[in-house]
């Protein structure tokens, strides 16, 4: 009998040291992904996200085929973390392509109007993505002055589909954008969602000038 409960006592410990080695690794696993960084600078609180890779899988092996891969993306701030409408928002479409003979990556970003699309071109695949994400900015001055607010990047692949009713002559319909981050993600649709804050403005102009 006792060296039943020995053995029981054992099985116990073991279950008990796989379990928390199993919650070991799965909060290892949460603490080390991508973390969304942001920050000021003169005209706009911009974002950065050193550890998101989103130009990998098939997407990188269409632009090495040849073929264009775009993204939708879109900032929000808000007033706290759960919260449904956002204070302000920042949303954009990234076009991508690959040189096959410079191996470099060239970026378009389209705004709602003509003169509001940027392109740069002969990037590495991660000056690209940071790129894209440092083109998601909004205007301090439209952020709540002595309040703390929430920060939500909103990243996908751009589905096809959604093209008709976006991309127009003049630019890109904005509303609609707007209403296509209001849906699910769509099956096999990739999806980066990123969340940091709360933050402030005065804290955020201490890190800028040290």
């Amino acid at each position: 009998m006792k060296g039943w409960f020995t053995r029981r006592a054992a099985l116990a410990a073991s279950a008990t040291a796989a379990a928390t080695c199993a919650c070991a690794v799965a909060v290892f696993a949460i603490t080390t992904g991508p973390k969304l960084l942001v920050h000021l600078d003169s005209n706009f609180l911009h974002i950065a996200a050193p550890g998101l890779d989103f130009l990998n899988g098939k997407a990188l092996e269409r632009l090495k085929d040849g073929a264009s891969v775009a993204y939708i993306g879109q900032l929000t701030v808000t007033s706290s973390p759960n919260a449904v409408v956002a204070d302000v928002r920042s949303v954009a479409r990234f076009a991508l392509s690959y040189d096959i003979w410079d191996e470099h990556f060239s970026v378009t970003r389209f705004g709602e109007k003509p003169g509001l699309t940027r392109s740069i071109s002969h990037l590495s695949a991660r000056a690209a993505q940071t790129w894209c994400l440092d083109n998601l900015a909004v205007d301090p001055a439209i952020l709540p002055a002595d309040k703390p607010f929430y920060v939500q990047l909103d990243l996908r692949a751009d589905d096809p589909r959604d093209q008709i009713g976006i991309i127009g002559e003049p630019g890109i319909n904005i509303t609609r954008l707007i209403e296509i981050f209001s849906r699910p993600v769509k099956s096999n649709q990739q999806r980066w969602l990123l969340n940091a804050g709360p933050f402030t403005l005065a804290d955020l102009r201490k890190a800028r000038y040290g």
